[in-house]
């Protein structure tokens, strides 16, 4: 089975009313980052939800001041709506897409870390990079989650679509292949979110279980110029063509 290693994104839909599930890894250490997250968020005080959460005015903050463990559930693939979820259009998906895509895409949340697509979780704000009262997440999840990974993916293939940032939340230390998206020679940044989004779409759409299959896809707008194989990375370049 191929398995997408995905980021999540600073922008959120808000509601949900999806049944509370079991999150991957099943960790009760999760638990400790979630409460104190609870705490800093109920206990109205402006300045250390502000910083937490990345907002200069403290009435950008109310819509995510809430309590995560009473609060509306949405799977995490439906949650996030940044650019890479923009061009993934879940919504558009057939069922057997959005499932495809629910089981296979692990999420690495600043607040929740390792999800998979189909876990459900609350609204939640969580500036990229900030810790959680005393917990660093990158490390917390690094350190108490990578084996739990590890065994989860030592059968599969594995697609690593995060941006640069999230490699600190589990290093891989099997084969695995990431991309690179190449604009008349020169990488893109912004828009390569886009393309990460569009790669996953595609991939759900075919049903790709292999990077064998992988390999063969064809991806509108995308074409393969390159392939560099350092160590256990092959990182596959892509030309941009639309």
């Amino acid at each position: 089975m191929l398995k997408i290693l995905f980021s999540p994104a600073e922008s959120k839909k808000s509601g949900g009313n999806e049944a509370k599930k079991e999150l991957f890894g099943s960790n009760s250490a999760r638990d400790n980052i979630l409460n104190e997250y609870n705490d800093v968020v109920k206990n109205n005080d402006e300045n250390r939800i502000k910083e937490l959460f990345g907002f200069k005015k403290f009435s950008d903050c109310k819509p995510y001041i809430n309590d995560i463990f009473n609060s509306p559930l949405m799977c995490a693939i439906e949650r996030y709506d940044g650019v890479a979820y923009e061009y993934l259009n879940f919504d558009l998906l057939d069922e057997k897409a959005k499932k495809y895509a629910k089981s296979n895409t692990i999420i690495f949340s600043n607040l929740y870390g390792p999800l998979l697509g189909g876990d459900t979780i609350a609204n939640y704000k969580v500036k990229q990079g900030n810790n959680i009262g005393g917990f660093v997440p990158d490390k917390f999840y690094r350190d108490r989650f990578s084996y739990q990974l590890d065994l989860y993916l030592a059968n599969s293939d594995i697609l690593d679509l995060r941006a640069g940032y999230y490699d600190k939340f589990y290093e891989i230390k099997k084969p695995y292949t990431t991309l690179k998206f190449l604009k008349e020679g020169k990488s893109v940044s912004h828009w390569a979110k886009a393309y990460r989004g569009l790669v996953l779409r595609a991939v759900a759409q075919n049903n790709i279980n292999s990077m064998k299959e992988f390999m063969s896809l064809e991806i509108e707008g995308l074409s393969i110029g390159e392939i560099k194989v350092i160590k256990n990375e092959t990182e596959i370049v892509y030309n941009i063509t639309d």
